[in-house]
């Protein structure tokens, strides 16, 4: 903030000179909505102002309002909207609670306050002492997963970008603050920020995060350094400006528009380098560095040529990084060559476009986003977030503090996890799909076994909720709890790691032999009965499932070491499971073969000609007349005419996974009557990719019920098994099964 207070002009008030500040942030990017601005610097001074009336206190040092200018300052050089220069200014006042995100999104709309809400749960990292404590100086696996959890949390670029501007301002502030401090915010942006900002590619906050780091984690080193760099700076600049005009002549001749310029190498990247390599100062090449900036790809590498023409290159010091990127989309030539005096020098050669993407990162294609100008460019945005919202490995070269590891565990580099607060701030990280049960077997075996409840962020959820990156999780235990034998059910989801699943059985095991043969036998006589199959041959299916008889069978579904759902699987392939719709009409199981559509219903499907779909395009359905559906490719002119005349007969249809089985069967539904409880079963079928036939109800007004009749296809008993357990645990559900219909066992 000392930059502020430096560079502007001040009201008596202490209020910043707004024209004379908006024109300086004008003069590095074109803002809209600059009364916008005015009102977010108008309301952030006086929340400020508030603050203070009311402690009788305040210090320049600690100041929100000068904070928040001097981020919105680093984020419209970053080339960053008004709507996230505004959370910048704003930020600070809703984090000291001098202002609410309710009033924030009523006075500059919710983009805004989607920003600042984005920025606080990054927040959560140091927040509290305590988690500040957890975060710095714990545990390597800890410091990696706070870092992947930073990046799952970000849904949108600019809520990273801001966190990045505050986590700046606050490592200028402790300049002067006690040394305790100052290395703790030192040694948390040095951890987490600084690959983040690798990882976004911003070059220009990288450096200087770095720079200020070293400067408070390792003074004497640092100094050590700056030091000769300094001694030696008329000696380079003056060498460095013969190189320029030597290459700009150069350059003339063979027509090329180029930009040269000297380029400084900051501070930490010198000491990595002579600690990885074992240099002395005076073997690091690129202290004595020029950047040459030409408009194409073409154009770097016939420069390159006029450089190795010049100079006689040095072998192994030369790196093609536009062919090959490095992980943050960085692109260059890196050259290393002796000059004149024979000095060693390094030479980078990009095209203007790769050096604001060096500098900028995913800020440089910011401008693109809303699809203007160039659709390359669009693509190319797109792709970093996607890459920024999946890529957990972080390969940093991350040597100085605590030997960070290069590479995560390989049951943590996939997109598929989520990273949750204790309520002490330690940061775990868990499958995705993983649920508050889960937590607590995560936490210890014992703690799952009495859980009786869960809250998360402060509200009580249900055990099967499915937990988000960033939700702070409390387990609610009660020595008098046990685990329920519902939580192992597959359909249910409330164990869905393997460690809670295993620590569960395992319960269930010490519970007796006769009580868990009683409790397998219960389990699929329910579930057969709710399935309407007559008398399962348990004998035949003990022997499919590698049980020595029916008792075994039992006690093993008892303690779930077999699933319901693997008894009904082999009660399929048994031929115990058929279909019927009375006793002299058998209906077989209709395979269709693997490079059929499914979505069509009882439809006729035919291929179009017109384009020859294959297996594997996108696809939709054109109901012609006759009731035939015609299988076109999604960027087939019939569809796309559909699609521009509104045509109603435009079907969804996929292709078929291998052979899909589709069988007819009749589900009964009892249920007290409610509002959406239809929807809520439509639901479920539409999310289970069942397709409905038909639905029938009829309302017991006087009994408050609801009786449903609906006609479905299913590609499995399995598959039915599992919805109709889901529709049996909604809300007022009274019984839902399969209609009892006079079905043939084999082998009883």
């Amino acid at each position: 903030m000392v930059h502020v207070r430096e560079k502007h002009t001040f009201n008596p008030d202490g209020s910043i000179r707004f024209d004379e500040w908006l024109a300086g942030l004008q003069a590095n990017g074109r803002l809209d909505n600059p009364e916008k601005i005015q009102r977010a610097c108008e309301l952030s001074f006086q929340a400020e102002q508030k603050a203070i009336a009311a402690h009788n206190t305040w210090s320049s040092r600690s100041s929100s309002y000068i904070t928040g200018l001097e981020m919105a300052e680093i984020l419209v050089e970053l080339h960053l909207d008004s709507e996230a220069v505004i959370a910048s200014i704003l930020y600070r006042a809703v984090r000291e609670s001098r202002m609410t995100l309710e009033y924030l999104s009523a006075e500059f709309g919710s983009g805004v306050a989607k920003l600042v809400e984005g920025v606080l749960r990054m927040a959560a990292i140091n927040e509290t002492d305590t988690s500040r404590k957890r975060v710095l100086g714990q545990s390597e696996d800890q410091v990696e997963n706070v870092r992947k959890m930073l990046l799952a949390l970000i849904d949108d670029v600019r809520v990273a970008l801001i966190k990045l501007a505050e986590r700046t301002c606050a490592l200028r502030a402790v300049k002067e603050a006690p040394e305790e401090k100052r290395l703790r915010v030192a040694r948390e942006v040095f951890e987490i920020y600084v690959p983040l900002a690798h990882r976004l590619g911003i070059g220009q906050l990288k450096w200087e995060l770095e720079d200020l780091s070293f400067r408070y984690l390792q003074e004497e080193n640092y100094k050590r350094i700056a030091a000769l760099l300094d001694e030696r700076r008329v000696d380079r600049e003056r060498f460095v400006s013969e190189v320029i005009d030597e290459l700009r002549r150069q350059l003339d001749r063979a027509n090329i528009d180029a930009e040269v310029t000297g380029r400084a190498k900051n501070i930490y990247s010198i000491w990595r380098k002579m600690q990885a390599k074992k240099l002395d100062f005076s073997q690091i090449f690129d202290i004595r560095a020029v950047r040459i900036l030409v408009p194409d790809i073409r154009d770097c590498y016939a420069t390159l040529g006029i450089v190795h023409n010049l100079w006689r290159v040095i072998p192994n010091e030369f790196d093609d990084y536009i062919a090959t990127p490095k992980e943050n989309g960085y692109q260059s030539l890196h050259t290393a060559v002796i000059g004149p005096d024979k000095k060693v020098f390094e030479i980078q050669i990009r095209t203007f476009a790769m050096d604001e993407d060096a500098e900028l990162g995913v800020c440089a294609h910011w401008r693109y986003k809303e699809g203007i100008k160039d659709p390359g460019y669009k693509d190319s945005f797109d792709d970093k977030i996607a890459w920024l919202r999946q890529l957990l490995a972080w390969h940093d070269e991350m040597g100085m503090v605590g030997g960070l590891a290069e590479q995560l565990r390989s049951d943590s580099t996939t997109p598929d996890r989520v990273y949750v607060f204790t309520p002490e701030g330690h940061v775990v990280d868990m499958m995705k799909g993983a649920t508050p049960l889960d937590f607590a077997y995560y936490v210890h075996t014992e703690v799952g076994n009495k859980c009786c409840g869960a809250r998360v962020n402060g509200k009580t959820v249900p055990l099967n909720y499915r937990l988000q990156t960033g939700d702070r999780v409390e387990v609610l235990a009660d020595d008098n709890s046990s685990p329920s034998r519902d939580w192992l059910k597959p359909g249910l989801g409330y164990a869905n790691t393997p460690r809670a699943q295993a620590k569960l059985m395992q319960w269930f095991k010490t519970q007796g032999r006769e009580q868990n043969v009683t409790h397998g036998k219960t389990l699929l006589t329910e579930e057969f009965e709710r399935l309407a199959v007559k008398n399962p041959n348990y004998r035949e299916l003990a022997r499919k499932l590698g049980c020595r008889n029916e008792e075994t069978l039992f006690a093993a579904v008892g303690v779930s070491a077999i699933t319901v759902d693997e008894v009904i699987n082999a009660a399929q392939d048994l031929s115990q499971l058929l279909c019927v719709l009375d006793e002299s009409t058998p209906v077989s199981v209709a395979v269709q073969p693997s490079t059929q559509v499914y979505g069509a219903g009882r439809f006729p499907t035919q291929l179009g000609t017109c384009c020859a779909p294959q297996p594997g395009d996108a696809i939709a359905g054109c109901l012609v007349e006759g009731n035939q559906v015609v299988v076109h490719r999604t960027d087939c002119a019939a569809v796309l005419q559909y699609q521009q005349t509104g045509h109603g007969n435009l079907i969804e249809v996929h292709w078929s996974d291998g052979r899909r089985v589709s069988i007819p069967v009749e589900l009964f539904i009892l249920a007290y009557d409610r509002a959406g409880l239809l929807r809520d079963i439509t639901t479920i079928l539409a999310d289970a990719r069942i397709e409905v036939m038909e639905v029938n109800t009829r309302t017991d007004r006087a009994a408050g019920t609801a009786r449903m009749s609906l006609q479905i296809e299913v590609g499995s008993f399995h598959e039915l098994s599992r919805v109709l357990e889901k529709i049996s645990h909604l809300n007022n559900v009274i019984e839902a099964r399969r209609v009892d219909v006079d079905l043939r066992s084999a082998g009883t």
